[in-house]
């Protein structure tokens, strides 16, 4: 088991700089000059410009510039941004825990729920609560998110009161409800399907034959045989969906208003603030590789038989 946890953490580490670098390269190609933009409508004094640029080394070649980065990543330095020359480490340590929290409980969400679904309609495959599980998830799966996210905002919000349409203290659990329900709304849909599709699939098999034969209780073949195999796929799509839930939170922190990294990615691509990006994605990077890491040791927990070289 060490050396496989070691192993993995060494395959980290060129997935780690490849995706650093990729990010960083095409950050670096998009159109337009953030320095020159500090101007807004004005036209840029281009001494003033030249001397920012040379003092945050944006006019060496990009491969250096790349190597002062990961250089001062190593030592957790994300550097400073372009507007308002702030700690980036700051803005991204104000914004994660409010990111995390709400992705914790989208991803708290799929799990009881999406699981609860996809195990009732699995146990009742073909009758009438199969059918409206599956129409539900698919339904889910059609629509774009930002819909469901307007949609109860007008239903939810401003219809019924029940809370308030956008999030005005991003620090308070209660208000971060309604967008972690959107958030993990299409993550719910993937849970229950895939639970359902194992669930049904496992029914079938020899080792569940053989516990029926022996008489064993229906909890403890259900809770023990039944679903204890079929959450292995279900376990792979969690681990690695935490990482994509604090990604893709850019569009529902948009909606509500929620102050976390969604929101500051969201204001550093319309700013083209470089560095805050790539640092916001590296953050994320690690996130997802963590999760990974987490999901493979749990296999064996899960299925005795999987065995680590």
């Amino acid at each position: 088991m060490g050396r496989y946890v070691a192993r993995r953490l060494l395959q980290m580490i060129p997935v780690f700089i490849g995706t650093t670098l990729l990010i960083f390269l095409m950050v670096n190609v998009l159109p337009g000059d953030p320095v020159a933009a500090l101007w807004g409508d004005k036209p840029p004094d281009p001494a003033q410009v030249a001397q920012i640029k040379h003092d945050r080394g944006l006019d060496l070649p990009l491969w250096q510039q790349y190597f002062h980065y990961m250089g001062g990543l190593l030592q957790g330095d994300f550097g400073h941004t372009i507007a308002g020359n702030r700690p980036i480490l700051d803005e991204i340590k104000q914004a994660f825990p409010v990111s995390l929290r709400l992705a914790v409980m989208a991803w708290t969400f799929e799990l009881v729920v999406g699981i609860t679904l996809g195990v009732l309609a699995g146990i009742r495959r073909g009758r009438v609560l199969d059918n409206a599980v599956t129409l539900f998830t698919l339904l889910v799966i059609s629509v774009p998110i930002f819909v469901f996210g307007l949609f109860f905002q007008l239903i939810f919000g401003n219809q019924l009161g029940w809370v308030t349409p956008t999030v005005q203290d991003s620090e308070n659990i209660g208000e971060l409800l309604l967008p972690a329900l959107v958030l993990g709304l299409v993550g719910l849909a993937y849970v229950a399907r895939l639970t359902r599709t194992s669930i049904a699939e496992n029914r079938q098999a020899d080792y569940m034959r053989t516990a029926v034969a022996k008489g064993l209780p229906r909890k403890r073949i259900v809770t023990r045989h039944l679903l204890r195999n079929s959450l292995i796929p279900v376990v792979t799509y969690l681990g690695t969906d935490i990482g994509a839930l604090m990604g893709g939170a850019v569009i529902t922190e948009g909606i509500f208003n929620v102050t976390g990294v969604g929101n500051l990615l969201y204001r550093a691509l319309g700013q083209r603030e470089g560095a805050v990006i790539v640092g916001v994605v590296t953050v994320l990077v690690l996130v997802y590789l963590l999760a990974s890491l987490i999901v493979d040791l749990l296999y064996a927990v899960l299925d005795p038989r999987i065995r680590y070289a």
